[in-house]
C-alpha cells in the first residue's frame, strides 16, 4: 500500500504532509518552500504554470492568472459572494452548464473542482518527488463550515488530481489532531482558524485517543483577502486623492497593489509602521507617477477592525452551540496565516481571557493533522477516534413553505435520521422531495441541496399515505436520501449531487484533458 498524504488545500497557500517516523511532516517543494501558492495560470505563450511560478507572473498576465478559486468552489453563480469576488477578480467568472461558477483563461473555460485539482495535483507531484515513489491516496482538509457542495466538489477535485480521497476532513479539526498527538490530558480546546478566505471556530474535547467535536460555526467568505483588500482600497483611495488619477481600471497597476497590500499587511504584524513604494504606477500627459505611502498598524486595524469583530460573533455562538462558557475551554489554538496579526490575537485572548497556545505552526499544522488522519486509516488504527459534526441542519421543505429540519446542527457524523411525512391534497399520487441545508426556518433561505420525485403513491385522502423521508450523513459530511411509501414500499434515493458539482461525465472528460499536460515544477 502507498503513503497516504495529507493535503491542506488552502485558499492562498496548500501544503503536504505525511507521517515519517511516526511523527507528521511538512514537504517542501522543490524550491525548499513548505507551502505552494494556491494559484494557476496560463503563460503568454501557452503553459501552464502553478504554484510559486504562476504567482510571479501575475503582474504581467493578470487576467490569466487565478488566485482564490476555492471561494468560489461549489457557489451559484448567482450568489452574492460570487457577486462580490467578480468585482474585485481580474479573471472572467462565467455561469457554468450546471449554474455553477466557471473561470475563463486564455480563452479556456475551467470549472472550479479542474483548477482545485491542479493544485492538488502539485501537493501529489510534491509527495511523489519527497518519498520516491507513487501516492495514489490522500485525506484533503475543508473549512468546517463547507457545505455539502462544497465538500464534494474538494472529492472531485482529489479524484481529478489522480488520488483517492479517503475523507474529507475539516480543518480546525486536522489542527486539533496535530495539537492533541502525543497529549495525555482531557481537555477542551477551541481552534479559530482565520485563513486566507474563510473563517472557522470549532470547539473540540480531547482524550483517551478520542477527538470529539462539540461544535462548530464560522463564514466560507471571510478570510485574509477581505484585510488585503481593504488595504488595497485604502491604497487606491489615496493615491487618487495625491495624484488625482484612478488606477482601478488598471489591471497591472491593480495587481502590483494587491501584491504590495499583502505585503504591508504582513509585515505590520512584526512592525507599527511599513512603506509602500511602487514606481512608475502610472503614467499620463504629466509623466510617470510613482506611488509613496506609509501605513502604520493603526491605519490598518482601523479598516478592519469589523472584520474580526464578526468572527467573533460566530466563536461566541459556537461556544454556546456545545453549551459552554468561554472559561470552559482549556486552551485556544489559532489556525491560519492571518492569526498572526497582533489585534486578531488580542481580541481571541480577550474573549477567552487566555492567551493562545503558540505551538503549533498556524501555515503547517492542518496538512499535518490531515496526514496523522490519513495514518490512521491506513492502518486502521482503533487507539484514535474521530468524532466530527455536521455544521448545518438538514431537511426538506414543506408545503407551505417551511423548513423542516430532520438532522440538527453539530450532530455527529456519520449520522442518520427519517421522519414520516403525508401527502396535502387527496388523491395526491406522487411528492416532490426538495433537500435543503441551513439553519432558517424559511425553507428559500436555506441551501438547495437537490430534489427527486417519489411516484406512483397509491390514491387516498390527504393526510393519509405515510412517506418516510430518511438522511444519511457519511464520515465525510457528504449526504444521502431516501423516501419510502409504506404503504407499498416503493423507494426512490439519491446521493445530493447539488447544483454545481460535476457529472461523472465531466470529471472523466477533465481527467483525459489534463492527463496530457505535464506542468513545470513549481518550486522552481
Amino acid at each position: 500500500m502507498s503513503r497516504v498524504i495529507g493535503i491542506d488545500l488552502g485558499t492562498t497557500n496548500s501544503c503536504v504532509s505525511i507521517i515519517d517516523g511516526g511523527k507528521p511532516v511538512v514537504i517542501p517543494n522543490t524550491g525548499g518552500y513548505k507551502t505552494s501558492p494556491s494559484m494557476f495560470a496560463i503563460s503568454q505563450d501557452g503553459k501552464r504554470l502553478v504554484g510559486h511560478l504562476a504567482k510571479r507572473q501575475a503582474i504581467t498576465n493578470a487576467v490569466n492568472t487565478v488566485s482564490s478559486s476555492k471561494r468560489l468552489i461549489g457557489r451559484r453563480f448567482d450568489s452574492p459572494e460570487l457577486k462580490r469576488a467578480a468585482e474585485y477578480f481580474p479573471y472572467e467568472i462565467v455561469r457554468g452548464e450546471n449554474d455553477d461558477a466557471r473561470i475563463v483563461i486564455s480563452e479556456k473555460t475551467f470549472t472550479c473542482p479542474e483548477i482545485a485539482g491542479i493544485i492538488v495535483r502539485e501537493m501529489k507531484r510534491v509527495a511523489e518527488e519527497y518519498l520516491g515513489e507513487p501516492v495514489s491516496e490522500c485525506v484533503i482538509t475543508v473549512p468546517a463550515y463547507f457545505n455539502d457542495t462544497q465538500r464534494q466538489c474538494t472529492k472531485d477535485a482529489g479524484r481529478i488530481a489522480g488520488l483517492e480521497v479517503l475523507r474529507i476532513i475539516n480543518e480546525p479539526t486536522a489542527a486539533a489532531l496535530a495539537y492533541g498527538l502525543g497529549r495525555e490530558q482531557e481537555e477542551k480546546i477551541a481552534v479559530y482558524d482565520l485563513g486566507g478566505g474563510t473563517f472557522d471556530i470549532s470547539i473540540l474535547e480531547l482524550g483517551d485517543g478520542v477527538v470529539e467535536v462539540l461544535a462548530t460555526a464560522g463564514n466560507t467568505f471571510l478570510g485574509g483577502d477581505d484585510f488585503d483588500r481593504r488595504l488595497a482600497e485604502y491604497i487606491l483611495h489615496e493615491f487618487k486623492d495625491a495624484e488625482g488619477v484612478d488606477l482601478s481600471g488598471d489591471l497591472m497597476a491593480m495587481q502590483r497593489i494587491k501584491d504590495a497590500a499583502e505585503k504591508a499587511k504582513c509585515d505590520l504584524s512584526s512592525l507599527n509602521t511599513t512603506e509602500i513604494n511602487l514606481p512608475f504606477i502610472a503614467n499620463d500627459a504629466d509623466g510617470a507617477r510613482h506611488l509613496n505611502l506609509e501605513v502604520s498598524r493603526e491605519t490598518l486595524e482601523g479598516l478592519v477592525v469589523d472584520i474580526v469583530k464578526g468572527t467573533l460573533k460566530s466563536v461566541e455562538q459556537c461556544v454556546n452551540d456545545a453549551g459552554l462558557s468561554p472559561a470552559d475551554v482549556d486552551h485556544v489554538v489559532l489556525v491560519g496565516g492571518q492569526t498572526r496579526m497582533p489585534m486578531v490575537q488580542a481580541s481571541v485572548s480577550e474573549f477567552f481571557g487566555q492567551r493562545p497556545h503558540k505551538g503549533v505552526n498556524p501555515d503547517e499544522v492542518v496538512a499535518m493533522g490531515a496526514a496523522i488522519q490519513g495514518s490512521v486509516l491506513a492502518s486502521d488504527d482503533r487507539d484514535m477516534l474521530l468524532l466530527d459534526v455536521t455544521p448545518f441542519s438538514l431537511g426538506i421543505a414543506t408545503f407551505d413553505g417551511h423548513f423542516a429540519k430532520l438532522i440538527d446542527r453539530n450532530t455527529t457524523v456519520p449520522a442518520r435520521k427519517s421522519h414520516i411525512f403525508t401527502t396535502t391534497r387527496d388523491d395526491q399520487s406522487a411528492v416532490k422531495i426538495r433537500v435543503l441545508q441551513g439553519d432558517s426556518n424559511v425553507a428559500t433561505d436555506n441551501h438547495l441541496l437537490g430534489e427527486f420525485v417519489l411516484a406512483d403513491i397509491p390514491q387516498a385522502s390527504k393526510g393519509v399515505p405515510e412517506v418516510e423521508v430518511a438522511f444519511d450523513i457519511d464520515a465525510n459530511g457528504i449526504v444521502s436520501v431516501s423516501a419510502r411509501d409504506l404503504a407499498t414500499g416503493k423507494e426512490q434515493s439519491i446521493t445530493v449531487n447539488a447544483t454545481g458539482t460535476l457529472s461523472e461525465e465531466e470529471i472523466e472528460r477533465i481527467i483525459r484533458d489534463n492527463e496530457s499536460y505535464d506542468l513545470p515544477t513549481a518550486g522552481k
